[in-house]
């Protein structure tokens, strides 16, 4: 009598993702405790919606989506695809749209809010691997592969301008860069579309003054310490202040309304304050072990799509970690993305686990 062998997810994969979230927690209670109670008038009001939008939502979902064989996403790819692009433009739908700080990444129904972009990470992804898989070697021709990647990268690319939201959009180009390599995709072509977007990126700061400010903060921080580079100054002096061994859990100085977004883009300095160069190294190393496990399953997935997905789902997150970690300790100019599983934002959480789930589903 044959015996029905049960594939089990990566338990390192799900191990650590699991840290993290508590590690999450445990940070947005610290990091929070003072904004929560000035704003809200409730020094938890952060860490229980995190908790409850966040991960008893995100939890459940990665979860299911474990469970759902990965087939079925390249299945519904297209229309996936579709809808995210859909409800990146009713974004820009005022009444549907909210606007925050001038820009326009959420949408309102009711008693649901979420961030599209965060959807279409994703639904990138999905797309992106499906689409790839179908042209094989066809990949390195000009007609067939390289301007329908551009076209498809291109309508994307202006959804996310029109927000404005250049971290995120960062963020799915490089994913993308890196699934078009994989797929077979000629180092030219990579290195061409680099050129491109670097001059994209020149002209988008030329015609923003806050994005030549975030740049000029960059380059010189000693400018405006008290406008413009100011956030960056906070967050460097919340990191010299932890050194090594760090202030203690609950110690920071820069949470006392010091430092801006302080369990949101900037929740790195934070950690680095309280826990020290080695709490935030051991972070650091949690983050390369999710990568080195992600890319093992993509090396062993049994087919183009799931190897495709893999490394999809594995590049986003781990290069929107290192641009936020970088742009927090000015190797390169503030972003405003979040910290993948750390950083307050139920829509970034629950979305990314539900990436989780698709990878954890491969590793079977």
């Amino acid at each position: 009598m044959k015996t029905k062998t049960i594939k089990k997810v990566d338990p390192l994969l799900l191990s650590i993702v699991l840290i993290l979230l508590v590690f999450g927690l445990v940070m947005i209670s610290s990091a929070g405790i003072i904004f929560s109670n000035v704003r809200f008038g409730d020094a938890y009001h952060l860490f229980k919606r995190h908790f409850l939008y966040g991960i008893i939502i995100g939890l459940p979902s990665m979860y299911l989506v474990s469970k759902i064989h990965y087939k079925f996403w390249q299945k519904i790819a297209l229309p996936f695809f579709i809808i995210t692009l859909i409800l990146l433009g009713l974004v820009l739908v005022s009444g549907i749209g909210v606007s925050y700080q001038g820009a326009s990444r959420w949408i309102d129904l009711g008693p649901i809010s979420f961030q599209p972009t965060e959807i279409v990470k994703i639904g990138m992804i999905i797309y992106l691997a499906a689409w790839l898989t179908g042209k094989g070697s066809k990949v390195k021709d000009i007609k067939e592969g390289l301007v329908p990647f551009l076209i498809i990268l291109g309508m994307t690319a202006f959804l996310i301008i029109c927000q404005p939201d250049i971290g995120t959009l960062g963020v799915i180009v490089i994913t993308s860069l890196i699934m078009f390599f994989i797929s077979g995709a000629p180092v030219k072509y990579i290195l061409g579309i680099l050129m491109g977007g670097l001059g994209l990126v020149a002209l988008l700061i030329k015609i923003e003054p806050y994005r030549m400010n975030r740049l000029t903060a960059f380059l010189d921080p000693s400018v405006d310490p008290q406008g413009i580079s100011y956030q960056i100054n906070q967050a460097l002096l919340a990191i010299g202040s932890g050194g090594i061994f760090g202030l203690g859990l609950g110690q920071s100085r820069q949470k006392y309304n010091y430092l801006p977004e302080p369990v949101g883009d900037s929740i790195f300095a934070i950690i680095s304050e309280e826990l020290g160069m080695i709490g935030a190294s051991v972070l650091v190393c949690f983050f390369i072990t999710f990568a080195l496990r992600g890319y093992r399953i993509a090396r062993y997935a049994p087919d183009e799509f799931s190897r495709l997905t893999a490394v999809g789902i594995t590049s986003w997150i781990v290069f929107q970690a290192l641009v936020n970690i970088m742009s927090i300790v000015k190797l390169m100019p503030l972003t405003g993305i979040p910290l993948p599983f750390i950083s307050y934002g139920s829509t970034s959480l629950v979305f990314t686990l539900i990436g989780v789930g698709i990878l954890l589903n491969i590793s079977k």
